[in-house]
């Protein structure tokens, strides 16, 4: 039976002490540099676009550095290595990080950002309610999808799994 909301059942075979290749690049040095330099990118390449202003450079990159973020992490299930006996076939990214432990270093670092991005974005917008409305739905998008209520959590049968669904 299908409902609104449904929860991806427990892999009994997931190991705490095996590395997950999939997920294990997060937790690297370079991994939170790298968030810091695509901002930054994101920033330089919508400011030099002839008609934008720094306004709008600032709302385009929260919202392209938010779409990122939620495609990356929350979007796409599953693993491209064949390795732990299928148990990441049906989690997301953010949920195959550390082992599903909530509140790491990592994944306090991953829901921090884009906190900052919106700010400096709002900041920039001198506040203007239209554009703070567009970056605070985005920023909002993306971080309730981190919160550990909705860990193993789908909606409208979104990102299940084709084993979850028969």
């Amino acid at each position: 039976m299908r409902t609104l909301v449904q929860r991806v059942a427990s892999v009994a075979n997931l190991n705490e002490h095996s590395i997950n290749p999939n997920s294990h690049w997060v937790n690297l040095k370079g991994s939170w540099t790298t968030n810091i330099v695509v901002i930054i990118a994101l920033r330089l390449i919508f400011g030099t676009i002839p008609w934008t202003t720094p306004e709008l450079s600032w709302t385009l990159t929260n919202l392209s550095y938010c779409l990122f973020q939620y495609i990356m992490f929350h979007g796409i299930i599953g693993t491209p290595f064949e390795v732990n006996q299928g148990a990441y076939d049906n989690l997301t990214l953010w949920e195959q990080m550390d082992n599903g432990e909530q509140y790491t270093p990592t994944k306090k670092f991953l829901t921090v950002v884009p906190i900052v991005v919106f700010l400096i974005s709002t900041h920039y917008s001198n506040y203007d309610i239209a554009t703070f409305i567009i970056n605070f739905t985005a920023v909002l998008i993306v971080l309730i999808a981190k919160l550990p209520a909705f860990h193993r959590v789908r909606f409208f049968g979104i990102n299940m799994g084709q084993n979850e669904l028969n």
